[in-house]
């Protein structure tokens, strides 16, 4: 298995914890879109990162490639068993991909005036404080279990930083709680590239 990922992005961080969870082994290969190597130009028409190469198989949309991986190798299980609850951590992952990543993107990649970045800034650490109690229920997000919603989560807090977002710690007692969790876990810790440890460092 061959993993095309980029260093800083928070996509391909996802994919990587899923990884590191899993204890698969992967061959990761840090590119740049600007310059791909010919092999992921070749199998992906969009000519973007990441992309997962498993025999012949090619996939290059994280979230499949996340529940691609939690199906081929079912040990440690990060979606529920049961359809209802499936569905409602698809729902989660849905949501944090139309908030939360969508002001990642705007803040990281300067998609937009300084106004607009600034504005993503506010509603992204406003809607973290806001969300912070429920992490005082179970210790991951809305479940007991680490699972792939976390997934999508840690990459987005790892980068709170580099976001230039501080996360008022008196105020946000469990959710920093949970960062800890998140950060501590050695799966986490092994998805990390050079680039994201630099973003801590």
């Amino acid at each position: 298995m061959t993993f095309f990922s980029d260093a800083g992005d928070q996509y391909s961080h996802r994919v990587r914890i899923v990884l590191a969870e899993k204890g698969v082994a992967v061959d990761v290969i840090d590119c740049q879109e600007e310059e791909l190597p010919e092999d992921v130009a070749a199998l992906n028409p969009y000519n973007s990162l990441p992309t997962l190469l498993d025999r012949e198989l090619v996939l290059f949309e994280p979230g499949v490639m996340m529940e691609y991986l939690d199906e081929r190798f079912p040990h440690p299980p990060l979606l529920p068993v049961y359809p209802v609850a499936r569905a409602e951590s698809r729902l989660y992952i849905y949501r944090i991909q139309r908030d939360w990543s969508r002001y990642a993107d705007i803040i990281l990649n300067s998609d937009g005036s300084d106004a607009e970045i600034e504005e993503a800034r506010k509603e992204l650490r406003d809607s973290l404080v806001a969300i912070s109690p429920i992490f005082a229920e179970k210790p991951y997000f809305m479940s007991e279990e680490f699972s792939l919603v976390d997934c999508c989560i840690a990459p987005i807090l790892w980068r709170l930083p580099a976001m230039g977002i501080e996360i008022p710690e008196a105020q946000c007692k469990p959710l920093v709680k949970y960062m800890e969790r998140l950060f501590n876990r050695e799966s986490f810790q092994e998805s990390l590239s050079e680039v994201e440890r630099e973003l801590r460092d």
